[in-house]
């Protein structure tokens, strides 16, 4: 069985990775939202990104897990799949966490729900209504047209509870819902 990672625990992991690791990264997923977003948030999982792509940081990267004690399951570097495939994603990163050779990077408001809303289970919907929440509450930018865009490009929902959650993020981006989001809105 996988461990559940908690805050503290995601606090002392990214503080060790940044240690580390060489290079660039960007953090995604249940360990981010857990880090900057959610406090009670577990994941049982670390989505880890070399930005450079290289085998030998996927390599340094289940090194670190199996050094600190993590199943390389731990350790997840398949959201560059879905990373990459964001037009301009190279722009919508900022700076986390530094470390001596490393700097890990988080997405910004707007690419962080561009690579949720794909899949946008129950989670990635709490996950992304968190994410809204947080730009409204710290002005950060979040692009409300371009991931409205974005939801009208997906394939169509099969199941009535995919578009109830792709309803439910279109209605959390709406104008005038909550405190205000900057623009571009």
């Amino acid at each position: 069985m996988a461990e559940e990672l908690g805050r503290e625990r995601l606090e002392e992991l990214l503080a060790a990775l940044a240690e580390h690791l060489d290079g660039d990264w960007l953090i995604l997923g249940g360990a981010l939202v857990a880090l900057w977003l959610e406090p009670r948030r577990v994941t049982e999982d670390i989505d880890l990104v070399s930005l450079a792509g290289s085998p030998e940081q996927r390599f340094q990267l289940m090194e670190f897990a199996a050094t600190a004690g993590l199943s390389i399951e731990a350790v997840n570097s398949a959201a560059d799949y879905f990373v990459r495939r964001v037009p301009g994603w190279q722009q919508e990163i900022e700076i986390f966490r530094l470390g001596p050779k490393a700097r890990i990077y988080r997405p910004t408001p707007t690419l962080f729900l561009l690579v949720k809303i794909g899949r946008l289970s129950d989670q990635d919907l709490a996950d992304c209504l968190a994410m809204i929440a947080k730009a409204r509450k710290d002005d950060l930018q979040l692009d409300a047209n371009r991931v409205i865009a974005a939801l009208n490009d997906l394939p169509p929902a099969g199941e009535p509870a995919a578009l109830r959650r792709q309803a439910a993020l279109r209605q959390a981006l709406a104008p005038g819902r909550g405190p205000r989001l900057p623009e571009p809105f």
